[in-house]
């Protein structure tokens, strides 16, 4: 039974990835203890986001060295730093294209059960990206990304891997310079809310993949290398 139900989990996310979207990371269910550490490192790539008011769709790949503390064995706070870069695509114009600059990441994560097997925890996220200005028809154009969610998740732990499943709320702004005039657009609000599937796969006791995907909300991929000191 409890077989039965891991591989149906896994053949949903099987289904998901080859098929509809991912998720932004939300970095799973497993915590470090208190006084404890975990660093790894994560790619996430936004292949696709929908702004409001018919301004077109963003992509962005994001690559960072990452780093979560337990503050209490309940309790972790989660950095992130690394370069990332934005393509921006309006309605009715060609995408323009910012070269890799400055990203960075933060966030917390609380346990609300560990019974068990089973956990459930809470966290918050946000991740901002500075890439590089270009000129755009002989106008400076410069953008930043800034990408914010709100998850809870449930988990299962197996022997060979912890599968989990949650929402998301999550919104992402993008903030647009034309020769300095500032502009803030969101992402479409009525596609906020997304289903998060992912799944931890430990190599060895330290070591352990990450996988995470989400439906609705975006179409984003997260993959991470972690390790617990």
């Amino acid at each position: 039974m409890k077989n039965l139900k891991f591989w149906i989990l896994f053949l949903i996310f099987d289904l998901c990835a080859l098929n509809f979207s991912y998720a932004a990371p939300c970095y799973g269910t497993r915590m470090p203890e208190k006084n404890k550490f975990f660093a790894g490192l994560q790619n996430y790539t936004i292949y696709k986001r929908d702004l409001e008011n018919n301004n077109g769709k963003l992509r962005s790949l994001q690559d960072f060295v990452t780093a979560s503390y337990g503050v209490f064995d309940w309790l972790s706070v989660d950095l992130k730093g690394g370069a990332g870069y934005i393509n921006q695509h309006p309605e009715n114009s060609g995408e323009v294209r910012y070269n890799t600059g400055f990203a960075g990441g933060d966030g917390f994560r609380v346990r609300l059960m560990d019974k068990k097997r089973i956990k459930t925890v809470f966290g918050f996220q946000h991740i901002s990206v500075h890439p590089s200005s270009r000129d755009v028809a002989g106008v400076k154009n410069q953008a930043i990304l800034d990408d914010w969610q709100a998850s809870l998740l449930a988990s299962y732990e197996f022997n060979f891997a912890t599968p989990y499943i949650g929402t998301r709320w999550s919104r992402v702004d993008y903030i647009h310079k034309v020769d300095g005039d500032r502009k803030r657009v969101m992402s479409d609000l009525d596609k906020s809310v997304g289903l998060i599937v992912g799944i931890d796969v430990p190599l060895n006791k330290k070591i352990w993949l990450n996988l995470e995907g989400s439906f609705f909300d975006s179409s984003a991929l997260a993959f991470g290398l972690n390790y617990a000191f």
